[in-house]
């Protein structure tokens, strides 16, 4: 073989190799992320509704639901058993929400300085519970004192539908009064100190955890 033809042959391994270094290299980006790359999270995942397939088909199709509309219903029902929902909101309309609550309300009288004037009765939710459906850039804040008690109102009828109390920031105080009627069974008023609201609020036994999920 003459210097010309082994010159070749040696450009010729040379690429074979370089060429078999960079589909190894494919190789491994395809099997894990380079260094220094972030993963690509997950996706959605498919559900798998098995046997319940066509009855999940026919329930959508008969009540016009979209995917989510249906999946929200399923997840409701099962996150919420034993609760209804209510709906309500301020005087002229402009605030409307609606909120996941027992029909037999627990109901807080409470006689601190800004309760008593305005009338505060309310009872407590969980964050996740409540939904603003529209208004919220009707609402004004009220704050005092330490500030952490966010008195909302509607800035056309003046009317406190709801809050976030000083005792359950995690929370939503709602006034039973705004509620539209036909959903609330029996309301159990419980009277609490609000002239002392620290030492009340210490010693009381529940009222921390109504605003837990």
């Amino acid at each position: 073989m003459g210097r010309g033809a082994a010159g070749g042959a040696r450009r010729s391994r040379r690429a074979s190799a370089a060429a078999g270094g960079t589909r190894r290299a494919r190789n491994r980006n395809a099997g894990g992320s380079p260094a220094g790359a972030k993963a690509e999270p997950p996706g959605p995942a498919v559900i798998d509704l098995g046997a319940q397939s066509g009855r999940w088909a026919a329930f959508q199709e008969r009540h016009r639901l979209s995917c989510e509309e249906a999946a929200r219903l399923l997840l409701d029902a099962y996150e919420y058993r034993g609760l209804v929902k209510h709906t309500g909101g301020c005087h002229c309309g402009a605030v409307r929400f609606e909120v996941w609550a027992s029909a037999d309300l627990h109901v807080f009288n409470c006689n601190c300085s800004i309760c008593t004037k305005k009338q505060n009765r309310h009872f407590i939710v969980p964050a996740s519970r409540f939904k603003l459906l529209k208004g919220a850039d009707n609402l004004t804040t009220y704050t005092f004192n330490t500030h952490r008690a966010q008195h909302t109102f509607c800035k056309t009828c003046g009317v406190q539908s709801f809050y976030t109390p000083r005792s359950n920031p995690d929370g939503y105080g709602i006034a039973p009064h705004c509620l539209d009627d036909g959903t609330v069974q029996t309301i159990i008023t419980e009277d609490i100190n609000g002239k002392e609201w620290e030492k009340a609020v210490r010693e009381h036994k529940t009222i921390r955890d109504m605003s837990k999920p």
